[in-house]
């Protein structure tokens, strides 16, 4: 289940932040009473919340759950920019699009905000020939430069990807990673996954990998990164989720995107079944997916 999964390398990465090994952070993590995930979760759940109450992707009503959740919870460690966003929509009258456009002296964002939750979307979308076009009207409520963009669809086609493979099989590399190379738009993003290809398949070890390709809020620096913890551990959820938050950067974001693609191909059943128990709000969250499954059935 990819969002179990991403919401488990979400918590499971904030807990990396004390800077703990693999066998601290096991300790830490058997210790804990519940997994208690970030706003990476928190706005996968107002989008998954969204589109079913709607139907569909919409951004006015996409922007005002995210917005309603953010002032429920505004402690769940939000960055700078979608506040703001909120924020001009509420005093200027601005449409969230038009708000996300203003950031950053009319660029837009390229943080890796939007693909931190765009998991629901990939789920509820996975089938659709215009995903890239479904990930552009979820990003770009807060995220509107063409990096943020592309960064969020190349998650989004990754996890529906995943999703439709048999993880009895060996994992397809070639044609899986060559297809995230093909759906990106932008050369930052299509480079990077050209490059992940080449440090997979040349077996450059993570803390090397890291350095090159980046770990920061940075979409273009974080997203290749955690498809590269996947990509060199495709068969083991625990081993990919201890690369993404165990070498530094952007750890709770790098554990989500990273978890979602490996939930989505390897299913609930590879997450121990201890850290799905201990996950907050597990038993919503999995009501959310399986209500989003229904309505795509």
């Amino acid at each position: 289940m990819a969002w179990v999964g991403s919401a488990l390398g979400d918590a499971i990465g904030e807990l990396a932040f004390q800077g703990l090994g693999e066998a601290g952070l096991r300790a830490e993590i058997a210790q804990r009473d519940v997994l208690t995930y970030t706003d990476d979760t928190a706005m996968a759940i107002g989008l998954a919340e969204s589109i079913i109450q709607v139907g569909r992707l919409d951004q006015q009503h996409l922007g005002d759950t995210f917005r309603a959740n953010f002032k429920r919870e505004p402690w769940r460690g939000y960055a700078a920019g979608p506040p703001t966003v909120f924020r001009l929509v509420e005093r200027c009258g601005m449409s969230y699009s038009e708000a996300a456009r203003s950031l950053f002296g009319g660029q837009g964002s390229f943080g890796n905000g939007a693909a931190m939750r765009i998991v629901p979307a990939g789920l509820f979308y996975y089938n659709a020939p215009d995903l890239y076009e479904k990930a552009r009207v979820s990003a770009s409520v807060t995220h509107a430069h063409p990096i943020g963009v592309d960064g969020a669809a190349v998650l989004a086609w990754a996890v529906a990807q995943a999703v439709k493979l048999d993880p009895q099989e060996p994992l397809p590399f070639e044609g899986f990673s060559q297809s995230l190379v093909d759906f990106a738009r932008t050369p930052e993003i299509r480079d990077k996954m050209t490059l992940v290809r080449t440090l997979v398949a040349e077996d450059v070890p993570p803390p090397d990998v890291a350095r090159q390709l980046g770990r920061s809020v940075a979409v273009h620096e974080s997203l290749p990164f955690a498809i590269y913890s996947f990509l060199r551990h495709p068969q083991s959820f625990e081993t990919c989720l201890f690369c993404a938050v165990l070498n530094g950067g952007d750890r709770d974001t790098l554990g989500a995107m990273a978890c979602a693609i490996s939930g989505a191909y390897l299913g609930v059943e590879a997450i121990p079944q201890a850290w799905r128990e201990k996950l907050e709000n597990r038993a919503y969250i999995e009501d959310l997916v399986l209500t989003l499954a229904e309505m795509r059935n």
